[in-house]
């Protein structure tokens, strides 16, 4: 591990200008570039305290030994030689879009004497005409197929071609009537051409003119007598209506836009782009990257422009490319959009109508797809494997954590405080042992308290039936005195008497600290215990004044953040749907002269609606601000209303009254 000031430049020899600088480790290999509107005040900052770095920033620095940079005269030339860079080395520490050449295009060879259409990946080409990319292979087929009735042109390969015009004998295609059959001179090669570019027109959206073209003619034809004609056209026409089907209408038919969402947690992102042509959403695709540098959502979009347009020019590069967030500054990125169009470009977020509804498809496609990626690598065994081993060397642990239960709090200005318990087992959520809290001591923004109660809480139970358990042990027995198994289906003690190897809170120092001590005043000392910062993704030990950086790449990191983020989710839901039974008229509402203030001190009071129906009116009376004639309306009230519905443990279907755990 380098000392960056080992290698830090002297001052004032970094120039206060644009220009792309490298970072290269003691091998001499570039692992990190980047572009600065000023390289002195971008270079400086990562010459900073290390402890003041992001972790990948740090590791970053920390790995090179060198640095270098080259000076330009625009931030419009930063951004391309940035990318050729980045496209020649292959830093690790950029961010990498994957599977960025694994999408299919339609493509026609408009370069040769007889164009051909056919499926093309890779690297575009000089002389080729690309529409797409699509997400698979199969649906340019299905297109292609539908077109070749009305545009027959050749789909070959050369040795196909080549071989037909020896023999003097077209292949199937020739014979069905899908192919024009250029090789043994059925059209000339300017007839066969003009075929090609009506099918280029045709799928580049100028489709509405062609088809009334075909529809006149097919009227001609019947009113002519000319039946079998005629119906050639209309099964035509039925042709070509089915391949534009399979692009849906979106938007105007002058519209040529790219629009590209993002979807991201703190270590990957998804990328989608939808590509509108003539109105019609005419290709789809999309990357994930593991968000080695420290990137927000603006800069994710700026890497996935460099990617998308890198290498593109002309018509490829649309007239408008949507984004959720603009690069910072704008201004250099619209420009080299326009540069490598030929024309405008206009780079912008979208507000209202129809454009802004499609990007709200876009962006769920992209969550859809980080949520894929996740649940694949998530269900993969080696991985999970793999990752609770990384968990279990980084903490110190004995064994791999086969439990994991994480805690979390969750409240709103410090009412309604909730607190969530979700279980990981063989790194899979096991969501019938989810839990959920009521703080029931205080109110108030004090999570370190809400994570000691809810920590001793639950493993207090623990305790209390591991008891019991050791009891019906004894006697030999697996029934409780109402008859009520005291095993879950699988054999295992029910609710909280199955403990964790490990148990992880939301939280740094001071809640990892409250959660040891809660543990330590029941006596409990063979449960590992464990924090996961959200800020830096920093792993907290009980008495350790430093944190637990796991490698950005660690497969562990991934599921600790994993576990983290559901119970999040879980404590979230949980408080919101409290916050909307708070929120829903109620019989306090109807008390005339109650207004909201007091209302929420009753409430707050005796803690419940429960509680408040139960107490007398001297007990009212006790309330803040409640004197004895509204005490007595509010009785009066509460014993006419009706009693709510009892509530539903979502994770296990149980009902409960409100001081479940």
């Amino acid at each position: 591990m380098a000392d960056p000031s080992s290698y830090r430049p002297k001052p004032g020899q970094i120039p206060d200008s644009p220009g792309v600088y490298r970072f290269r480790d003691e091998h001499g290999r570039v692992i990190y570039v980047g572009k600065a509107k000023s390289l002195r005040q971008r270079l400086s900052s990562y010459f900073q305290d290390l402890a003041g770095l992001h972790p990948r920033t740090r590791t970053m620095v920390t790995t090179a030994a060198s640095v270098e940079w080259t000076v330009v005269s625009t931030e419009v030339e930063a951004l391309q030689l940035e990318y050729s860079w980045i496209k020649e080395y292959d830093p690790r520490f950029n961010v990498k879009y994957r599977d960025d050449k694994s999408y299919p295009s339609l493509a026609v060879t408009l370069g040769e004497e007889f164009p051909r259409v056919q499926v093309m990946r890779g690297p575009k080409k000089k002389g080729v005409r690309y529409f797409g990319p699509y997400a698979h292979a199969w649906a340019i087929r299905e297109t292609v197929d539908l077109m070749l009735r009305v545009f027959p042109v050749r789909t070959c390969s050369a040795g196909v071609f080549k071989r037909s015009h020896q023999i003097g004998r077209p292949c199937l295609l020739g014979y069905i009537g899908k192919c024009s059959a250029p090789c043994v001179g059925r059209v000339t090669p300017e007839e066969h051409r003009e075929l090609a570019e009506e099918f280029c027109d045709f799928m580049a959206g100028r489709t509405g003119a062609y088809i009334r073209r075909l529809e006149r003619q097919m009227h001609d034809a019947a009113e002519e007598m000319e039946y079998e004609k005629a119906a050639r056209l209309r099964d035509d026409i039925e042709a070509l209506k089915r391949a534009m089907e399979k692009n849906a209408v979106v938007l105007a038919d002058a519209t040529d836009a790219d629009l590209i969402a993002v979807a991201e947690d703190e270590l990957e992102a998804a990328v989608q782009i939808f590509h509108v042509r003539g109105g019609r959403v005419r290709g789809q695709r999309g990357w994930v990257t593991d968000k080695v540098e420290a990137v927000d959502t603006a800069g994710l979009v700026e890497h996935a422009l460099q990617q998308l347009y890198g290498e593109e020019k002309g018509d490829a590069v649309p007239k408008e490319v949507l984004v959720p967030a603009l690069p910072e500054p704008v201004e250099p990125v619209q420009q080299w959009l326009t540069e490598r169009r030929g024309a405008a470009v206009s780079l912008r977020i979208p507000q209202r109508g129809d454009k802004k509804d499609l990007m709200g498809t876009v962006q769920r496609n992209a969550q859809q797809a980080l949520a894929l990626h996740k649940t694949r690598r998530a269900s993969d065994l080696t991985t999970r494997s793999r990752a609770l081993e990384e968990i279990a060397e980084a903490l110190g642990l004995d064994s791999a954590p086969l439990r994991i239960e994480c805690f979390d709090i969750s409240h709103l200005q410090g009412q309604d405080v909730v607190a969530s318990m979700v279980v990981f087992e063989d790194g899979l959520a096991r969501k019938s042992e989810y839990r959920r809290f009521q703080i029931k001591s205080f109110e108030g923004q004090d999570d370190v308290r809400s994570m000691h109660e809810v920590v001793g809480r639950r493993f207090r139970r623990y305790l209390q039936e591991k008891q019991k358990a050791g009891e019906w042990s004894e006697e030999s027995a697996v029934e409780d005195a109402d008859g009520e198994s005291r095993l879950d289906d699988d054999g295992r003690p029910k609710r909280f008497a199955y403990p964790p190897q490990l148990v992880v809170v939301d939280g740094g120092q001071p809640q990892v600290a409250a959660a040891r001590r809660a543990l330590d005043e029941l006596g409990v000392d063979d449960v590992a215990v464990c924090g996961l910062a959200k800020r830096l993704e920093e792993v907290w030990l009980p008495g350790e004044d430093d944190p637990v950086v796991l490698p950005r790449t660690s497969e562990g990191l991934y599921l600790l953040q994993r576990v983290r983020d559901e119970a999040h989710r879980f404590a979230i839901s949980y408080q919101r749907s409290k916050r909307s039974k708070t929120m829903k008229a109620g019989p306090l509402d109807a008390v005339p002269g109650l207004g909201e203030t007091r209302r929420k001190a009753l409430l707050k009071h005796f803690g419940s609606v429960k509680k408040l129906r139960a107490a007398t009116v001297e007990e009212l009376c006790a309330a803040p601000g409640i004197g004895r004639r509204t005490a007595e309306t509010i009785a009066a009230a509460l014993a006419t209303a009706p009693a709510p519905a009892p509530a539903v443990n979502t994770a296990t279907g149980e009902i409960m009254d409100e001081a479940e755990e």
